[in-house]
C-alpha cells in the first residue's frame, strides 16, 4: 500500500484515539482500531513478526526486513499511542476522581454506537452467529461483575498480567485497562507513565509485546476462517461491556490503602437515584457527543482508506 507522510500523520492521530481510549478502564483501543479502519492491518502487521522475519533482516537488508514488518505503519501507530499513555494518563485519572459521570457518560455514547458500527460488519446473521453475539455479550458483561483484586509488585506477575491485558486492549470491546484493573496491577502501570518509572514501563511493555505476538495470530486466523462469528463476537464483547461504563453507580464495597480509597465492588443504578437533574442533562449531552465522535471517527477512517 503506497502512502505518504500524510498518511502516517494520520495513522499516528488513530493511535492517539487508542492510546486515549486504553487508558481509560472499561473503553477499548481496539474499538478505536476498528471503526477508523486498521484493524486488520495492525493484526496482520503484528502476527507477521516471526524469526523468518529477522532472517529477512540478516539475509536481505534493513529496507526490506521494514517493508515486511510494515514498519512505518506499526511505528507511526506506536508514536501516537505512546503520546498518549505519556501525556493523558494523568489527565485520564483526574476525570474519573473528580467528573466520573461526566467522563462516564461521553464513553457510553462512544461505546454505544460503536455496537452498531461492528455490528452492521457481519455480512449475515444466523442463529449461530446470533448466539455467538450472545456468547460475547455474557463473557463481557461478567468479566465486568468481578471484584478487582489487590494486587502484587512482583515483577513477574506485572509482566504476566500485561501479556493478558493486552489481548484484550485489541479486542473491540473487552478494556485492558479494565483487566490490568481486575488483576490489581492498573495502579502500578499508570503511575509508572505518569511519573516515567522505566524499569515498569519497560517491564509492562515486554509483557505486553509477548502476549500481542501470540494473540494476534490467533486473531487473524478467526478472520481469516471465521470473520462473521468473529465479529459478531466482538459485538457481543462490546455491548456487554457497557455495564462497566454506566454512568450512576452505587458503591458497594471499597479498600483504604493509606490516604486513598478505592472502589472494589459496585452496582449500575437509575440516574434518578442521584440528587440533582442537572446531571442527567449534561450527561446525555456528552452521550451524544461521544456517539457522533464515533461517526466522525468512521467518515475519518473511511475516507484514510479509500
Amino acid at each position: 500500500m503506497s502512502r505518504n507522510l500524510k498518511d502516517y500523520v494520520g495513522i499516528s492521530v488513530k493511535g492517539v484515539a487508542m492510546g486515549a481510549a486504553d487508558v481509560i478502564p472499561g473503553v477499548s483501543g481496539g474499538t478505536i482500531a476498528f471503526i477508523t479502519g486498521i484493524y486488520e492491518e495492525l493484526i496482520t502487521s503484528i502476527s507477521g513478526v516471526n524469526l523468518g522475519l529477522f532472517k529477512t533482516l540478516k539475509n536481505e537488508g534493513v529496507k526490506t526486513f521494514w517493508t515486511k514488518l510494515n514498519g512505518n505503519f506499526l511505528l507511526s501507530l506506536l508514536i501516537g499511542i505512546g503520546f498518549s499513555l505519556f501525556t493523558l494518563m494523568r489527565l485520564a485519572h483526574y476525570l474519573i476522581e473528580n467528573h466520573p459521570i461526566k467522563i462516564w457518560a461521553f464513553f457510553f455514547g462512544l461505546v454505544l454506537a460503536s455496537i452498531w458500527f461492528v455490528g452492521k460488519q457481519v455480512t449475515r446473521w444466523r442463529l449461530s452467529t446470533f448466539f455467538v453475539f450472545l456468547l460475547g455479550a455474557g463473557i463481557a458483561f461478567g468479566v465486568t461483575q468481578i471484584t478487582p483484586a489487590g494486587g502484587t509488585t512482583s515483577h513477574f506477575y506485572l509482566f504476566f498480567s500485561c501479556a493478558i491485558a493486552i489481548c484484550a486492549m485489541i479486542l473491540p470491546g473487552i478494556s485492558g485497562a479494565f483487566i490490568l484493573l481486575l488483576l490489581g496491577v492498573y495502579k502500578n502501570v499508570s503511575e509508572a507513565f505518569s511519573r516515567f518509572d522505566f524499569e515498569i514501563i519497560l517491564i509492562a511493555g515486554l509483557g505486553a509485546v509477548t502476549g500481542l505476538l501470540a494473540f494476534s495470530k490467533i486473531l487473524k486466523w478467526l478472520f481469516s476462517h471465521y470473520k462473521n462469528m468473529t465479529l459478531a463476537l466482538l459485538t457481543g464483547f462490546i455491548l456487554g461491556s457497557l455495564n462497566k461504563i454506566w454512568p450512576w453507580k452505587k458503591v458497594l464495597e471499597t479498600k483504604v490503602v493509606g490516604n486513598k480509597t478505592h472502589i472494589l465492588a459496585e452496582r449500575s443504578v437509575s440516574p434518578t437515584s442521584f440528587e440533582g437533574e442537572n446531571h442527567i442533562s449534561i450527561a446525555i449531552v456528552l452521550a451524544i457527543v461521544g456517539f457522533i465522535s464515533i461517526l466522525l471517527l468512521e467518515k475519518f477512517g473511511e475516507r484514510k482508506t479509500n
